[in-house]
């Protein structure tokens, strides 16, 4: 993490040695004489949580070498490492913002941040999961036009044009195309280089940890976030293999809340998915037409290039796709009930987003309309509980820089 100081800059932050714990330069006072017996509570060392991304070199400090190996064997000498002094990490304060995920309905992010900007809302942080994270990353980035642009110009037929398709991977399509598209604007970028701080949540394939990528290049960052598991190609960062992060944290409150600000504002795209909590007791003698399924070998894989009514393609048709993102659909859903439930945010925006289907990216013209349409009515129902005040008094304490500077 890094502590953000009154003048706009960073410091990387590190957490204060427990007593008696060895520091830079340290040795062992007393032979060893036994292994450090285990401290660790049952089924806490394995358990999974957020994990916080960062690096430190195990190299010598600059004018300060490893000392070399004492006479007393009993005090070996602890080499030093390049790590920042630790520091207090102060509030962040204003408004911080949780992009969550729901792929093609994800360019809902983009309707709300305009309707943001024109109400005069300063943001101080943002949070972003999945295609939260693309957004967000591109809007403090400044190319938030150059996105919108292109979200726009997606049709059923040029989306294949972006679709790098491979066997030898571990997904279906490896994403280079996307990524190329993104250097075009973002090259060299990092995290840091942000006006305000950023977190970008992606998921460790292997541990199952939930990643908060704060700090580094920041296209691999976006790509990981949104890495859909089965789709994308796992993305190798700093030794792990990341994918979507909305497999651990749809909507990343908790990430926010780490940064201390006065509000948190959510944007849940999935909460009009009405009945994906509901229990149903199924009887073997209820009567159901069983639904025919014709011509599903031929396109299964592109159920997001049919014609067909979306509502009736449900209904009567399961490709392989289809499966795969309701499957994911409904996990999404049940973990953000849960982890909202648990760390509820100050305000939730919920774009009525039903009729978007998670592959049709082509609807972005309509997602971005819903998203303004429905962040414009939740501030104006603000203003008229008297709120909306209160949220422009935080974000003129800690008045963040103009994101379009970075671009």
């Amino acid at each position: 993490m890094f502590r953000i100081s009154r003048s706009g800059g960073r410091r990387p932050f590190a957490s204060k040695p427990a007593e008696g714990s060895l520091t830079e330069g340290d040795q062992l006072s007393a032979p060893l004489v036994s292994e450090p017996e285990q401290t660790d509570l049952p089924g806490e060392k394995d358990a999974p949580g957020p994990t916080i991304e960062t690096q430190v070199t195990e190299t010598d400090t600059p004018g300060n070498p490893a000392p070399a190996m004492q006479d007393n064997p009993t005090k070996p000498a602890v080499p030093s490492r390049e790590r920042p002094l630790p520091v207090s990490r102060p509030r962040t304060g204003g408004i911080a913002l949780a992009l969550g995920g729901g792929a093609a309905r994800g360019w809902a992010h983009i309707g709300v941040l305009k309707a943001l900007d024109e109400a005069g809302i300063e943001i101080s942080m943002i949070a972003g999961t999945s295609i939260g994270a693309l957004v967000g990353g591109c809007y403090l980035a400044g190319v938030l036009d150059e996105l919108e642009d292109f979200a726009r110009s997606l049709t059923k037929s040029n989306m294949l044009r972006y679709m790098d398709f491979t066997l030898r991977g571990s997904g279906l399509i490896s994403g280079a195309k996307l990524a190329s598209r993104m250097e075009a604007h973002m090259s060299d970028m990092a995290v840091e280089d942000l006006p305000i701080p950023f977190v970008s949540v992606a998921t460790d394939i292997h541990s199952g940890h939930e990643i908060w990528l704060h700090d580094g290049p920041l296209i691999p960052a976006l790509r990981a976030s949104y890495a859909l598991p089965g789709v994308f190609t796992p993305i190798f960062h700093n030794g792990r293999y990341l994918v979507d992060g909305a497999l651990v944290n749809p909507v990343p409150v908790s990430a926010c809340r780490a940064y201390e600000p006065d509000v948190v504002i959510a944007i849940n795209l999935n909460a009009e998915m009405f009945g994906r909590g509901t229990v149903i007791r199924g009887s073997h003698y209820d009567n159901a037409e069983v639904p025919t399924l014709i011509g599903e070998a031929a396109s299964s894989w592109f159920p997001f290039l049919r014609s067909e009514d979306h509502t009736a393609y449900h209904k009567n048709r399961l490709g392989v796709t289809t499966v795969m993102m309701e499957a994911f659909n409904i996990i999404q859903d049940r973990i953000a009930r849960a982890r909202l439930a648990g760390d509820p945010p100050d305000y939730t925006v919920r774009p009525k987003l039903k009729r978007i289907g998670l592959s049709e990216f082509y609807k972005a013209a309509e997602s971005i309309d819903l998203g303004y349409t429905e962040m414009t009515i939740r501030l104006r129902e603000l203003e008229n509980q008297g709120a909306l005040e209160g949220l422009r008094r935080h974000s003129s304490e800690q008045k963040a820089p103009d994101h379009k500077a970075a671009g």
